[in-house]
């Protein structure tokens, strides 16, 4: 198995949400942030976890990502899935056409059996564990930002009128009187 680069951010970026989401929808541009990950990629990454049904998208302002699930229900290897990443570990897929004749390889049993334990291993750690794990290392949540008000609570100040001429001509007006 490669565990590429997609997988790790999927569950890395689930972590962030699950550990903030009691906060309301979390941005992916705040997790993008906090974790360094390109918030384009994330867009597409969350598009498949949403597709899979793993996280809820809610629009409009306030808006963001909540899990679709209790974090006790989703696994690692549900994540990885979601994200198109394949757990195998043969060089043929699983197809057992190894070799270039189309053969299967001698070694092709060793890699199916790591498949097997590897997908049993990632099925058994869920998302809450890994919270927990993340709590238990001394994780504490930033202070969230007060929010933005949308009106202003300074006192409203009159704008100055000027009575002078708006123009050379009638300056000589001023000079007669």
């Amino acid at each position: 198995m490669r565990l590429t680069t997609k997988g790790r951010f999927a569950v890395t970026a689930m972590i962030d949400l699950a550990l903030r989401q009691d906060g309301g929808p979390v941005t992916l541009a705040a997790i993008s942030q906090r974790q360094q990950i390109s918030l384009s990629y994330l867009e597409q990454l969350f598009g498949k976890l949403r597709r899979n049904e793993l996280v809820e998208s809610t629009r409009g302002p306030g808006g963001g990502y909540s899990l679709g699930r209790k974090a006790g229900e989703i696994t690692v290897a549900d994540i990885i899935t979601s994200v198109d990443e394949p757990l195998d570990a043969t060089h043929c897929g699983g197809r057992e056409n190894c070799r270039a004749d189309g053969g299967r390889c001698m070694t092709h049993d060793l890699w199916a059996a790591l498949n097997v334990h590897m997908l049993d291993f990632l099925q058994s750690v869920t998302l809450q564990k890994l919270v927990d794990e993340q709590h238990a290392n001394g994780f504490e949540l930033e202070d969230r930002p007060a929010a933005k008000r949308a009106i202003s609570a300074a006192p409203v100040v009159k704008p100055i009128r000027i009575t002078a001429p708006n123009s050379v001509f009638a300056l000589g007006g001023l000079t007669n009187k």
